[in-house]
């Protein structure tokens, strides 16, 4: 084997030769089952111009350097309802030959992308590729998990786009991976998977209550909050407890104006970076080179203006240069830039932004959650129960909606 090449589980291998298939593919699975790591496989095969991979939001879009699904097809904030949009992006000429130019789209974090939303696009990609197949011939590959964040709801049903007609003439082959990477300990997948399937039975109450900490507020331990302002408050507060010098690290933009406020709203990294020696800081990205991992945590040893050292909790320390996060246009070109480095204040962030890291301890409350899959994306955070201290729940905010669990009955 060579160092590039990584070791697959049988059932991973499975579904990267169905990726590499030229089929329509779905492919899911609980949190850290590895879709993200097999998607980067098998664009490690692909040209990117060829097949983009778009995401569900513009955060997203800047941390996987790719464009938003919305962007991609032209269809801005459907603003007038799904006919005004399908009228104003079909009679984009740029629109129409770049949906005929690309052999086919991956699209990531499917979850969150509403019915509508797919439903116009495939009308769009119809029309450009002249030709009734679905999506106009174009190969789509889809990624995510119904089970954790649901598409932003106005009001009324959430509109799941799997509830949508298009969603079925799609003719996806489902790969759903059942084993989770990230987990060994059998009692934890367990009550995981009771979570991810809104079940509150014994063992849930049991495991759960057994975690239930009063809340000490000098544990290491990442605070997930439901909320920004309240990780934001958090972060704050113990920045304050360290009696050191701050230093002020200002994030450095390019692009037109209008670009660079679109990725202020968007970028993981805030206007002006803050931090102390000794504060506890979380990566936002996988490093290249495989020194870190979205999600990997540790101190601040030393400050420089174009270098921080961070003492990993593993104990090695690692030199962090300043990378950059960029904003695409519906072209792929990018159009604003910032430089920054790319660390957070890790003592609290919000469970949303937490999905896709792996944490090895969090205190967490689970009382008053409201969203579909908010209590299974907080707990399945974690590689072992070991790290998890709740500082309370709530039978009530272990929620799943019932349209995604006959859903995923059907797929077995």
């Amino acid at each position: 084997m060579t160092k590039n090449q990584v070791e697959l589980s049988p059932e991973q291998a499975g579904a990267l030769e169905l990726l590499r298939s030229g089929e329509n593919v779905f492919l899911t699975g609980g949190a850290g089952s590895g879709k993200s790591f097999l998607i980067r496989q098998y664009m490690r095969e692909i040209d990117p111009k060829e097949m983009p991979i778009l995401a569900s939001t513009g955060a997203a879009a800047v941390l996987l350097g790719g464009r938003t699904f919305h962007s991609f097809f032209g269809l801005g904030i459907m603003d007038g309802g799904p006919d005004a949009t399908y009228q104003r992006a079909s009679n984009d000429n740029r629109l129409m030959a770049r949906l005929r130019k690309v052999e086919g789209v991956i699209i990531d974090e499917i979850s969150m992308i509403p019915g509508q939303a797919l439903m116009i696009a495939e009308a769009l990609a119809q029309k450009a590729r002249e030709s009734k197949l679905p999506w106009g011939g174009m190969r789509i590959i889809c990624v995510g998990d119904f089970a954790q964040l649901p598409p932003v709801a106005q009001s009324g049903p959430r509109d799941w786009c799997f509830l949508n007609g298009v969603w079925e003439q799609s003719g996806f082959q489902s790969v759903l991976l059942s084993h989770n990477q990230r987990v060994s300990d059998n009692l934890f997948l367990d009550v995981l998977s009771d979570v991810r399937h809104g079940r509150v039975n014994d063992r849930v109450r049991e495991f759960l209550n057994d975690h239930v900490r009063e809340h000490d507020e000098d544990d290491p331990g990442t605070r997930l909050f439901p909320r920004k302002i309240n990780a934001e408050k958090f972060n704050q507060k113990k920045l304050d407890e360290i009696n050191e010098d701050e230093v002020v690290i200002d994030s450095i933009y390019l692009g037109s104006e209008k670009h660079i406020e679109m990725l202020k709203k968007t970028a993981p990294v805030p206007l002006k970076l803050v931090l102390k020696l000794g504060c506890r800081v979380m990566f936002l990205q996988n490093d290249p080179q495989r020194r870190w991992v979205n999600g990997t945590r540790g101190y601040i040893t030393d400050i420089s203006i174009d270098k921080i050292t961070v003492r990993k909790d593993n104990g090695r320390e690692v030199e962090v240069d300043k990378t950059t996060f960029a904003l695409q246009d519906a072209e792929g070109n990018v159009v604003s830039s910032v430089i920054q480095f790319p660390l957070t204040l890790a003592y609290a962030t919000t469970i949303h932004k937490s999905q896709g890291a792996t944490l090895d301890d969090l205190w967490c409350d689970l009382s008053q959650l409201w969203e579909p899959g908010q209590a299974y994306v907080a707990l399945s955070r974690l590689r072992t129960a070991e790290g998890l201290h709740l500082i309370g729940w709530n039978p009530r905010s272990i929620i799943v909606d019932p349209k995604v669990l006959h859903f995923y009955s059907q797929q077995r």
